[in-house]
């Protein structure tokens, strides 16, 4: 099954990465079309953000390792549409 669509409530850190950059590294992983990123949240240190990833074949493991590595956590996966047809 391919997944074609993830919503994910992701929490970063204020400083580091922007939200531009996130979103860019985000839409150039394989099998991404599109990348939205919504800031939901900011406080002194941090943004709640949610974001919307769609594609033909989304691997989640290595869009879970590029949040990560851009100091972003993944607090819930809010939405999932996977398909059999690629």
């Amino acid at each position: 099954m391919a997944l074609k669509k993830l919503v994910l409530d992701v929490l970063k850190p204020l400083k580091g990465s922007s939200i531009v950059e996130l979103a860019q590294t985000l839409s150039g992983l394989e099998g991404v079309d599109q990348v939205v990123v919504t800031v939901n949240e900011i406080d002194v240190e941090t943004v709640t953000l949610t974001i919307t990833i769609e594609g033909n074949s989304i691997d989640y493991e290595v869009v879970k390792e590029t949040i990560e590595r851009l100091g972003g956590i993944i607090h819930s996966i809010d939405q999932v549409v996977a398909s059999s047809k690629q």
